[in-house]
């Protein structure tokens, strides 16, 4: 029977495994974890599976419009280690090394994989000369050799990326595993395990539907957070498909609530983009060697290179940190020289220098085919300002800050590595005492890729402090995880999950937005305006102001200090008290104020984090202006924090680094 909005149906589920999400780590445990169940089959364990995202499995998460590269493959000119020393520098040398070093030994399979599915990889051939698509040309793991674009990324025809890797995930799953348009809220914990989770609860977006799942083990790959910081571009900007709108930072404020412990919450990707539009200036700087100057025609990095003496050993890397490259750029804007441009005429002026005719013209269309395929908004852009690539140049600007454990972020869950790369499995530096009883130690204890409570699992943006996965990164991981989860689930076969909320309860604080609205909805002849409640974009502008004006937003030139983190701790206090008023007139405002409270979770992990780590880590990224400069000695280490629901209060803490592998090769 259908349920009536204020009253949904409720449907009630068990299940082995509950992977939530539909991007392309789910997508990898959705195709790799087929002959593992054959196998636990054959060995007697009959493991049911159900994959729930919020979308459709074949445009959701953060590639879901397209990708013009894979931003993650090995190869044969790098190895593990190297990979491994590319995300530490790039992250300003805290990393766990031993999550890079795996993926490493996992990721170029899935790109095989992709190839083998169907999508076209640039190739070059016998003399050198480049090829769309790759047609007649051997294919990568039978030696094919790939049009780089820099030293990790390998050009693709990705308007259909995620199309043909969600094609493979669903062929191997089966239609009647998966559940699209329903978005898990909440996990529950066991009744008898306060550390264990039990079950998830979510509703329909399109049908007056709730569904609670129970389960042995979950896969939370929900992504990351974006649109907690007001947007650098308001209107046209939250609109984009990259970084994706609708990444709300559920996986972090589900885990956060179920007791896993985050890890480096203070990290955060600020992208330089092209202007207004937010299209990806990756491939400009890679593949068509173009350069970035300020109003002057003068290339910063150049201008301001001493600026990198200031962060050693890291500003003497080959390649300077994402961050430090920021850090560049916003001197020019600060000091009057802005604004920024990618001299894109120079480059494609160059190019014609040493490419032939037919190479030049297919990558004049490649500049406007980047955008077409992932950010359709930047080719809107450069038409209504009547901008061809290769006769004007563009203007640049670094965007709000992102939340995310796979891009040039490292935010995100600690979780268990691998047991063969010589990982601590021990606390043992000044602070251990101050890490909570209940946690484990080290970097490994069972399962690779389970975060602190028992059951849960993660990948993709959600494992923290290794960062530069990307999108075949999340792939490998969630298929990493398929194994996983089947060995939790046999060697627990049986235990049986009881949630410690009851279902009536779970019903009653899912739709209480919609009761909000209901009991209140006559007081005002104006729907949007009433004393009792508040909708949910209004709150999401409040949020967005506090984090922009106090935690380090484009408002101050992305810098903070232990005043205004006071500040925002005091209103976002106050903002998740109001939250508890958001109304709720249709499903698709139930699904705003639940996206809503994941953020505001985010955003108050991510200022805890900004609060406790006292000093500027990540320069161009965020300043404590207070604590502006790099503290090797005392917080070179992961910061990381649990919270607590019922209290409602978070505990930060220290765990050490260790480097696993040798990072004198990345400095010169």
């Amino acid at each position: 029977m259908a349920g009536e909005f204020g009253n949904p149906e409720v449907v009630q589920e068990e299940v082995d495994i509950l992977i939530i999400g539909g991007g392309m780590a789910a997508c990898g445990t959705a195709y790799e974890i087929g002959p593992w169940l054959d196998a636990a089959k054959a060995a007697g364990h009959d493991i049911k599976v159900k994959l729930v995202d919020k979308a459709a499995v074949d445009r959701s998460g953060a590639v879901a419009q397209g990708l013009s590269a894979i931003n993650t493959y090995i190869g044969n000119e790098q190895d593990p280690a190297d990979y491994a020393r590319m995300v530490s520098n790039d992250l300003m040398g805290i990393t766990r090394d031993d999550l890079a070093y795996d993926l490493g030994r996992h990721v170029d399979e899935s790109v095989h994989l992709f190839e083998e599915w169907g999508l076209p990889i640039w190739k070059t051939d016998e003399n050198g000369e480049r090829h769309d698509g790759s047609k007649g040309l051997p294919a990568l793991k039978d030696g094919g050799k790939p049009v780089r674009s820099g030293k990790w990324q390998i050009m693709i025809n990705g308007e259909s990326y995620k199309w043909i890797v969600a094609e493979a995930a669903k062929k191997a799953l089966g239609s009647d595993r998966i559940q699209e348009r329903v978005f898990i809220v909440k996990l529950v914990n066991d009744k008898k395990d306060p550390n264990r989770v039990a079950g998830a609860v979510g509703f329909s977006v399109r049908e007056n539907q709730l569904f609670v799942y129970t389960f042995k083990a979950c896969l939370l790959v929900a992504g990351g957070c974006v649109n907690i910081f007001r947007p650098r571009s308001v209107g046209e900007g939250q609109g984009r498909a990259w970084y994706p709108v609708w990444n709300a930072g559920s996986t972090y404020a589900m885990a956060a609530e179920a007791g896993a412990e985050l890890t480096l919450m203070e990290n955060r990707f600020v992208p330089t983009r092209f202007k207004d539009g937010y299209g990806p200036v990756g491939a400009w700087f890679l593949l068509f060697k173009s350069k970035a100057t300020n109003a002057f025609g003068e290339v910063y990095m150049d201008r301001n290179k001493e600026m990198l003496d200031d962060y050693p050993p890291y500003g003497q890397a080959a390649v300077p940190a994402s961050c430090l490259r920021n850090h560049l750029m916003l001197k020019e804007m600060k000091e009057g020289r802005g604004p920024i441009w990618m001299d894109t005429v120079t480059a494609l002026a160059n190019l014609r220098e040493t490419l032939s005719p037919r190479e030049v013209k297919h990558l004049e269309a490649e500049a406007w085919e980047d955008f077409l395929d992932m950010c359709i908004g930047q080719c809107g852009i450069w038409a209504g300002e009547n901008i061809e690539p290769d006769k004007k140049n563009s203007e640049l600007m670094p965007t709000e800050p992102y939340l995310l454990g796979s891009h040039s972020g490292c935010c995100g869950i600690w979780v268990s590595g691998p047991d063969d790369v010589g990982a601590p499995t021990a606390e043992e530096h000044a602070d251990a005492a101050k890490v909570p009883g209940h946690l484990p130690s080290g970097w490994n204890w069972g399962y690779r890729g389970m975060t602190t409570v028992k059951g849960l699992f993660t990948a993709g943006d959600g494992v923290g402090a290794s960062g530069h996965k990307f999108s075949s990164g999340s792939h490998a991981e969630g298929r990493m995880c398929a194994k996983s989860m089947i060995k939790f689930v046999m060697d627990n076969k049986d235990w049986k999950p009881e949630m410690d909320t009851s279902v009536d309860d779970l019903v009653a604080e899912i739709y209480q937005p919609v009761r909000n609205f209901l009991e209140h909805k006559d007081y005002s002849t104006a729907i949007d305006v009433n004393p009792n409640y508040i909708t949910p974009k209004m709150l999401q502008f409040r949020l967005q102001k506090i984090m922009d004006e106090y935690v380090a937003g484009v408002a101050t030139y992305y810098a903070t200090n232990a005043n205004m983190l006071e500040q925002a701790e005091a209103k976002l206090g106050m903002l998740k008290e109001d939250a508890q008023k958001m109304r709720a007139k249709d499903l698709h405002e139930l699904l705003r104020a639940w996206e809503n409270y994941h953020r505001i979770l985010t955003a108050e992990a991510h200022m805890k984090h900004i609060q406790f780590r006292e000093e500027s880590r990540y320069p161009g990224f965020y300043y404590r202006m207070d604590k502006n400069f790099v503290d090797e000695e005392n917080w070179k280490c992961f910061v990381n924090s649990v919270y607590d629901k019922n209290t409602k209060q978070w505990t930060c803490f220290k765990r050490a680094h260790k480097d696993l592998v040798d990072k004198s090769k990345l400095f010169k």
